[in-house]
């Protein structure tokens, strides 16, 4: 656990940056896309185990909408947008101005709206970390599942092997007409990709 606490130390306050910056111009994206005003609120930004990522999105056996990409480059990675059902529809309802019904199941063009959406912001978090760290990243084209949550990152686990043991999450927050509309996006690099990210941020790995 020593590069948690080495992170701990460095108070996370450049990955935050990496945050606001992703956010906002996530946000700037989304506006031109849509051709409306997308408010994003400074995302929260934390470090964690892997175990504990299905948690953070009500447990293995949620079902949740993922957007997944793989994280190709100098530092090789696994990034996941993650968004529960409720938020979805909303999502689709307010954001997107999008009819949908209270059935099971979403539609080709539900689904893809939502995989647009959660490729906008891995973009853009990506992005902000690339220009941070001066590493070259860039994603693969997004697919998008809907399925328990522990499926979900098995997925990961069984197209790319191994996955790192700790996991980037920057909590997404979309404003609209004062409601709020939540999803995670988690940053999961591969075993030998974290000590490149903490060198280029400036932590000293032993």
């Amino acid at each position: 656990m020593s590069l948690f606490s080495r992170f701990e130390a460095f108070e996370l306050d450049v990955l935050k940056e990496v945050g606001n910056i992703g956010a906002g111009n996530a946000a700037t994206a989304l506006s031109r896309l849509l051709d409306k005003p997308v408010d994003m609120a400074v995302p929260k930004v934390s470090l964690l185990p892997f175990e504990e990522v299905a948690d953070r999105v009500g447990g293995s056996e949620q079902i949740v909408i993922a957007v997944f990409l793989r994280v190709e480059g100098e530092a090789p990675g696994n990034m996941f947008f993650i968004i529960e059902e409720q938020s979805a529809r909303r999502l689709l309802r307010q954001l997107l101005s999008m009819q949908v019904e209270e059935t099971d199941g979403y539609t080709d063009m539900e689904l893809s709206a939502l995989c647009e959406i959660g490729n906008i912001l891995a973009g853009s978090y990506l992005s902000s970390l690339a220009d941070f760290t001066q590493l070259p990243m860039a994603p693969s084209p997004p697919a998008i599942a809907v399925d328990m949550a522990g499926a979900v990152l098995s997925y990961g686990l069984m197209q790319y092997g191994e996955m790192g043991d700790s996991a980037l999450l920057i909590e997404t927050t979309f404003l609209e007409d004062c409601q709020s509309l939540e999803g995670h996006f988690f940053l999961i690099p591969d075993p030998e990709s974290f000590e490149k990210i903490f060198k280029a941020l400036g932590v000293v790995v032993e």
